[in-house]
């Protein structure tokens, strides 16, 4: 089982330390699983134009390509005025309408607005949806306030959450490839 996350965030460490989070807690699941972590602020995704992934940089397409061969994506995006970020939706952009199709889609935001939980549900997820990806129940919403100031993650209750979305998508794909 291929696991890939992506970190949408170009700044701050939060989002990608929620995503790595979700990585270990699904090897921990399952022992096979082999897991990658894209943080976009690490590769150049060009900006899309609308021609074919080949016309696009190395980065782009091979980007594109690592999400499309994965059995698992999590997606992770701190949200900023109400909204994922650019990098994020830009990279969704470039995946064509059945990239996620028979693949499992996690979600973890962070932000400092308590009711930015709600993008999650009402942006991306319908935009995960609309590519045929297969978004589980468990979302995550992580306040700032779940973090200490060098971006560990001190709240309980949201390492519950990560083990609980790392169970949820491993067990759907398990299903999914009955």
């Amino acid at each position: 089982m291929k696991i890939v996350g992506v970190s949408g965030a170009l700044a701050g460490w939060k989002t990608n330390v929620m995503v790595h989070h979700v990585l270990e807690a699904t090897k921990q699941i399952n022992s096979n699983a082999v897991t990658e972590l894209i943080d976009l602020r690490d590769v150049e995704v060009e900006f899309v134009r609308g021609e074919p992934l080949a016309f696009y940089n190395e980065d782009t397409f091979q980007v594109v390509n690592k999400i499309i061969e994965a059995d698992i994506i999590i997606f992770g995006t701190p949200i900023y005025q109400a909204s994922i970020t650019g990098a994020l939706k830009n990279l969704l952009d470039h995946l064509p309408v059945n990239a996620l199709k028979q693949k499992v889609t996690g979600i973890v935001t962070t932000g400092s607005v308590d009711k930015h939980f709600l993008v999650s549900e009402y942006h991306l997820k319908p935009v995960l949806s609309y590519l045929k990806g297969l978004v589980p129940t468990i979302s995550i919403f992580a306040h700032s306030e779940s973090f200490n100031d060098v971006n560990e993650i001190v709240d309980q209750a949201l390492i519950e959450r990560i083990h609980a979305l790392a169970a949820e998508v491993t067990q759907l794909q398990a299903g999914l490839n009955k």
